[in-house]
């Protein structure tokens, strides 16, 4: 009976919705070529705008879409090169970021990332009920919470147009069943880290406090083992609702291995795009004694240690402090650059911001939020270190970018940066690794005091990310990825054919 019901609403919008979306594209195509003088004209133009029509729906499922991080590069570069590879598709996002337009959208992705789209090939559907997927709303039980609140989100997404190829791009597994057996989508899957990991399952069950286990939680052997029961019957439907997926792809190596092992799967592994071209000129010498964090103001990203290194480090070495009205050359600047998505983002820069007062070290620290992708070059073109201090961050495209640019990385010593990307190339280091407030003091005190050998390094590093981070790389493992989806000649659901590609015209002899 459930079935029966999901399937007639499904149905019931199915072709509307669809030629809608179709003919909302077609309208904006022709506005625009009209707005700039070159609609097509003549037999020729005319049969290849025909073949051209896009027919097949990829939809992405990628709630925070204006969010401007790592994940969002993925999105949008993926969408770039779907729209020139495959005018065949027309992207559909789905986002709960209801207080801007597409328009703001599409301009945040130009000046933030550099990226150019063409929004007659693209469209948007609003979602109204973001807010079941918000973390703040589930204060406890926050896994099994947000999960059930993507299944809603999914639904919504899904009651507003069903596409062809359904896209999770943000990581949120439970809208996988509704998609494909509900909507008959080929299910493809964008892992940027697993929602539950045995890393977190350890931590719990070693008693380890951390963003995601309270204090008060492990502190109390029972509360311990019941959270222990909670996160081991969570992995197991995540491994049920994994398998539903079709394609995953994840970002790094070590998303692979718990993706395998949780979803009984074989992933490809295919590592975001950097715009490793945007940063190949920077100079590598003459750099100012600048620490540069290029990262989302989240909790998980670790802001809070990199305070910890830095007044470390002045502690060591007090002659680098700066004073206000002066200026030190010997001085050293921490400056954080990130976005902020919503309001408990602003307010934690706001803690940051007083983490830094009481360490005594807010005259060595500057917070730039929200900087345009001019800003974040112009940061990282005269910054001498790179610092990322996120544990068990699943990539660390930031990491990438600081090595692209010609700084110094010094990164956590744990999954994404130690396994894939501050790794040794041609048998000599591209960076450091480090773990606690000291150990970062000390690396970041090396980078400092080296001679003109610094120098090799930082050209290690820009070479060894170059060959293996580009946008090109990703492209084209994207592509090969993803082909046989985006490709289709025929559009299916439930095993029925509902859409031919539009057939030429036989021509008059």
């Amino acid at each position: 009976m459930v079935m029966f019901y999901c399937n007639a609403r499904i149905l019931s919008g199915y072709r509307s919705n669809r030629n809608k979306v179709f003919q909302e594209q077609a309208e904006l195509k022709k506005r625009r070529e009209q707005s700039v003088g070159s609609a097509a004209e003549g037999d020729s133009e005319a049969t290849d705008d025909k073949k051209n029509t896009p027919y097949v729906i990829a939809g992405f499922f990628h709630p925070y879409c204006n969010a401007g991080g790592g994940g969002e590069r993925v999105l949008w570069t993926a969408i770039r090169d779907i729209q020139q590879k495959y005018p065949n598709v027309l992207s559909v996002v789905y986002t709960g970021d209801t207080d801007v337009d597409k328009d703001s959208i599409l301009e945040r992705v130009r000046t933030r990332m550099n990226i150019e789209l063409d929004p007659s090939m693209i469209g948007f559907k609003f979602l109204k009920k973001r807010h079941w997927v918000e973390g703040e709303n589930w204060s406890r039980f926050t896994l099994i919470g947000q999960s059930f609140g993507s299944i809603l989100l999914g639904w919504e997404a899904l009651m507003h147009v069903v596409p062809d190829i359904w896209i999770d791009s943000m990581g949120y597994a439970f809208t996988y069943p509704a998609a494909r057996v509900f909507g008959g989508c080929q299910v493809v899957a964008y892992v940027h880290y697993p929602t539950i990991s045995s890393d977190m399952i350890g931590r719990v069950a070693s008693r380890e406090s951390s963003h995601n286990n309270a204090n008060d939680v492990a502190s109390s052997s029972i509360y311990t083992a019941v959270k222990l029961i909670y996160y081991r019957c969570f992995a197991f439907i995540y491994s049920i609702v994994g398998s539903f997926a079709h394609i995953v792809m994840v970002n790094s190596s070590w998303t692979k291995g718990h993706i395998d092992s949780l979803w009984g799967i074989k992933s490809t592994v295919v590592y975001p795009p950097c715009d490793t071209e945007a940063f190949k000129d920077f100079p590598l010498r003459n750099r100012e004694r600048v620490i540069v964090s290029v990262a989302q103001f989240r909790p998980e990203k670790g802001h809070v240690l990199q305070l910890e290194a830095m007044a470390q480090l002045l502690k060591n070495h007090p002659e680098y402090r700066q004073q206000k009205g002066s200026d030190n050359p010997q001085g050293v600047q921490l400056v954080m650059v990130g976005s902020a998505r919503n309001t408990s983002d602003e307010d934690r820069i706001e803690q940051l911001k007083k983490k830094a007062e009481e360490l005594g070290i807010n005259d060595n620290v500057t917070f730039v939020v929200n900087a345009p992708f001019s800003e974040l070059q112009a940061w990282l073109a005269r910054s001498k270190i790179g610092i990322h201090t996120m544990l068990d961050e699943h990539f660390g495209i930031g990491v990438v970018e600081f090595m692209a640019a010609g700084l110094i990385p010094i990164a956590h010593n744990s999954a994404g940066p130690k396994m894939d990307i501050v790794r040794p190339y041609n048998n000599q280091p591209t960076g450091y690794l480090a773990t606690t407030p000291q150990e970062f003091a000390e690396a970041i005190e090396k980078v400092l005091s080296a001679d003109e050998s610094i120098v090799d390094m930082q050209m290690r590093a820009r070479d060894s990310v170059r060959e293996r981070f580009s946008e090109k790389v990703f492209g084209d493992l994207l592509q090969q990825c993803m082909h046989e989806v985006l490709a289709r000649e025929r559009i299916t659901i439930y095993g029925h054919k509902l859409v031919d590609p539009p057939q030429e015209e036989p021509k008059e002899t």
